[in-house]
């Protein structure tokens, strides 16, 4: 990761320590860099960014101060206003733009922002791009053969202009219109809009396909994006789905790039269910290519067992949609995700699309005439505990020899009816101890046997 921008975009709290200053300047660069490469390769056509936001109060500040700084060097900056990551996706890599930004904090309170970039092909932007942005920011840029210390303006009919592109947006809305394979009338559908991103998305697509949609979290103030909504609360849409007798019901996140799912009888459907539910589904229809359904180390013991007597193969890459993504493309692969509910199904999308991602389960249920929780049989989610601990230096406290030796023994104890995972945090100080076993009593006995060496070895950063 780099010294801004992590696995997931440059986030921090609003005019704290992710500024409008810092978003001016993302946007100069941009402007610049990709006007310049289109000069450099004979055209004289000004650069074309696509910016989208979630429904933060800052939200609207960080897309005026991007657009400042893409017109002032000269790009034209076309406006999706309040819409999804996906959707921001979906228009750069269909409409050919140069790059697309979102600014979004996902998951997190209203006060915290975010800028996503993505590629032309509507990709999280190559690692080597991010770090010429940091250079900038920082004021040591190294780009074209050449030092700047400062970017040239635009001037007189080289700025930039700043165009309405609502109409990208509501073409998504037909795009994710025209995946849905069956009516969905009379099955009655609930969705939780998290007060973000989706809260004029979702209800459109499910009326267009006949579902009769009761809606909660769709009245966003600025402030109220994730609070006791959406994804991250899912026991709010349990207790709907139950109250109202509903078939099912999707919950998103702030910015819409992940769904979680509530069965019939109120259960959770998470981002493992979905992937053994959709996973079984391809490989029933001989379209799961390469027999692979790609996962992060976080998934579930019990997704692995259940696709072993599938006969469903698995590849585990590290926490974090982009790896996963980037698993898929190396091999070809149609579907991976994360239990937080980030699902890419390739061959429609190149990120996580939460209202894709409840279409598709919208589409299993019909195609097989089951409900949810019947789609979820034959899968058992094993008990988890995960316990962070403080250190003072993750790399020696992960490596010390007597911390391993009793990583060792809880996963010989284990065997074949669970697993241990000792990670490293990628934000923070933390060394990440996590137990599946079939009971929650031995996973919380097994994961203190680990986190007790680490303490007594002295690691533990007080």
């Amino acid at each position: 990761m780099g010294k801004y921008f992590g696995t997931d975009g440059f986030r921090g709290e609003a005019n704290v320590t992710l500024t409008a200053d810092h978003a001016y300047k993302v946007g100069r660069f941009l402007g610049w860099y990709y006007g310049e490469l289109k000069r450099r390769s004979g055209s004289e056509e000004p650069a074309r960014v696509v910016i989208g936001k979630d429904t933060r109060r800052s939200s609207y500040m960080f897309e005026y101060t991007l657009a400042a700084g893409l017109t002032a060097s000269g790009a034209d900056a076309h406006l999706l206003h309040v819409t999804t990551t996906p959707s921001v996706a979906y228009v750069t890599r269909q409409d050919d733009f140069d790059c697309g930004i979102m600014i979004s904090a996902s998951h997190n309170p209203y006060y915290d922002n975010g800028i996503k970039l993505l590629n032309r092909h509507g990709e999280k932007m190559e690692k080597e791009t991010i770090e010429l942005v940091e250079a900038y920011i920082d004021g040591r840029l190294e780009a074209f053969g050449q030092t700047w210390t400062e970017l040239p303006y635009a001037t007189r009919d080289r700025i930039g202009r700043s165009v309405d592109y609502v109409s990208g947006r509501n073409r998504y809305i037909g795009y994710l219109i025209s995946l849905g394979l069956y009516s969905f009338k009379g099955l009655r559908v609930g969705l939780d809009c998290a007060n973000g991103s989706a809260w004029n998305i979702a209800k459109s697509v499910f009326d267009a396909l006949g579902a009769k949609v009761y809606v909660i979290n769709a009245e966003p103030d600025g402030m109220n994006i994730n609070t006791n909504a959406g994804s991250t609360h899912i026991e709010v849409l349990q207790k709907f789905v139950v109250e109202n007798h509903l078939d099912v019901g999707f919950a998103y996140d702030g910015d819409a790039d992940r769904c979680l799912c509530v069965d019939e009888k109120g259960n959770i459907i998470t981002g493992d269910h979905i992937l053994y539910i959709y996973g079984t589904y391809l490989k029933e229809r001989g379209k799961l290519i390469g027999n692979t359904v790609v996962t992060t180390v976080m998934s579930n013991f019990g997704l692995y067992k259940a696709f072993d007597e599938k006969g469903i193969g698995y590849a585990k890459t590290a926490v974090g949609d982009k790896y996963v993504y980037e698993h898929m493309m190396k091999h070809g692969n149609r579907l991976g995700g994360e239990q937080s509910g980030h699902i890419i199904f390739s061959k429609y999308a190149t990120t996580g699309d939460g209202i894709l991602t409840s279409l598709k389960m919208m589409e299993v249920m019909l195609a097989k005439k089951k409900t949810l929780s019947q789609l979820c049989e034959g899968l058992t989610i094993y008990p988890q505990v995960l316990k962070n601990v403080r250190v003072k230096s993750k790399p020696q406290a992960q490596n010390d020899p007597d911390v391993r030796a009793a990583v060792s023994a809880v996963a010989e104890k284990l065997g074949s009816t669970g697993r241990i995972l000792v990670r490293e945090s990628g934000t923070e100080p933390l060394i990440r101890v996590m137990v599946e076993a079939p009971t929650p009593e031995e996973c919380q006995a097994l994961v203190d046997e680990v986190v007790n060496v680490i303490i007594a070895k002295g690691h533990k950063d007080e």
